[in-house]
């Protein structure tokens, strides 16, 4: 995990899952490659990491990587730090995992926006600014009002990384019970799409927004 993966990760964690104080977090692409997203998890809540094959933080192994083994509406958070671009069919991935959100459940996803061909097994994708509106389209295709709640693309830490960071609401519950917004912390964002916890359409910002918006 570079490090402003890390970063970024662990301010999604804080902003939103904390403040809820227990609950449940589904990490997609769990295994622990220089670090993941499991040293962040707040107090009272339990982590289920899920990839494609055995290792370190690794609890549940997909047979059918686009079919995960849980019921409907089972977590209340479910992260994805870079495994979005090495998923050959990345839309089907995030169907299933809007699928186990709850339905005021958030969906976080950190894909390189820039970066070197880097295989495991495959590397197959890079996400630019519009990508959340995008994906937002495509769960409401599946027959979900998917949220984009916040989108944007962190600048890079210390490496040639550039992170394309989104999160998204399962419904426009997850607006409301979720009203801490990252890009008020996050490293350099731009491009950013921005939506406030009493809801509207989303606002495009090429720079930081004004922090009267929401709560910083």
């Amino acid at each position: 995990m570079h490090q402003s993966a890390a970063l970024h990760g662990s301010l999604f964690l804080k902003r939103y899952a904390a403040p809820r104080g227990a609950g449940t977090i589904l990490d997609i692409g769990s295994q622990d490659l220089n670090g993941s997203l499991r040293q962040f998890c707040p107090e009272g809540f339990s982590y289920v990491g899920l990839d494609f094959a055995a290792g370190k933080g690794v609890d549940v192994i997909l047979t059918d990587p686009y079919r995960f083994p849980f019921e409907d509406d089972q977590f209340d958070y479910v992260v994805s730090s870079s495994c979005f671009e090495h998923s050959q069919m990345f839309w089907l991935t995030f169907a299933e995992a809007i699928r186990v959100l709850k339905p005021d459940g958030v969906l976080y996803i950190n894909v390189p926006s820039n970066g070197p061909y880097h295989r495991y097994p495959t590397d197959n994708w890079r996400f630019y600014p519009d990508a959340g509106l995008a994906l937002c389209e495509w769960g409401r295709r599946c027959g979900v009002d998917v949220q984009l709640i916040e989108s944007f693309i962190g600048a890079p830490l210390n490496d040639h990384w550039a992170d394309f960071v989104a999160c998204f609401g399962k419904s426009p519950a997850a607006l409301a019970v979720n009203p801490g917004r990252m890009v008020f912390k996050a490293h350099g964002p731009t491009n950013i799409w921005f939506r406030k916890p009493e809801g509207g359409e989303p606002v495009f910002s090429p720079k930081l927004v004004a922090r009267e918006t929401a709560k910083a």
